[in-house]
């Protein structure tokens, strides 16, 4: 289980340094874990979306999916599905306010660009 800064570990023979929280992340989770008694975390995973290639997609989760990677800050929780950690190993899961909106920010270093929307990632 992952706790606060980031951890290496091995699984399949790959190295990932894993996923970070900011306790800004980590307050939001818990604020909508609280709404509903069934969820237990959120789930980041990616999907191939846009014109950069992959997007970014979060999910409640009532139950963790066997094989999820679990990262915990705070007492809140990120599944991450082990087929995505390439596209997102390292990244660090943020919640900004931006202007009037607050939203759920990814500083991915593997993410070498990005669609002009915004909605997409791209890695080399």
């Amino acid at each position: 289980m992952q706790t606060g800064n980031v951890e290496t570990f091995s699984l399949d023979e790959n190295t990932w340094k894993g996923l970070t929280l900011t306790t800004s992340a980590a307050q939001q989770i818990l604020r909508l874990v609280q709404s509903d008694d069934t969820v237990k975390g959120l789930r980041l995973s990616v999907k191939q979306s846009g014109c950069a290639g992959f997007g970014y997609v979060l999910d409640l989760v009532n139950a963790p999916d066997a094989g999820d990677l679990v990262f915990e800050r705070e007492g809140a929780h990120l599944y991450v599905p082990l087929k995505a950690m390439p596209f997102i190993d390292g990244t660090e899961l943020d919640y900004v306010r931006e202007g009037l909106n607050q939203i759920f920010k990814f500083n991915n270093p593997k993410a070498q660009h990005a669609c002009g929307c915004g909605e997409s990632f791209g890695i080399e």
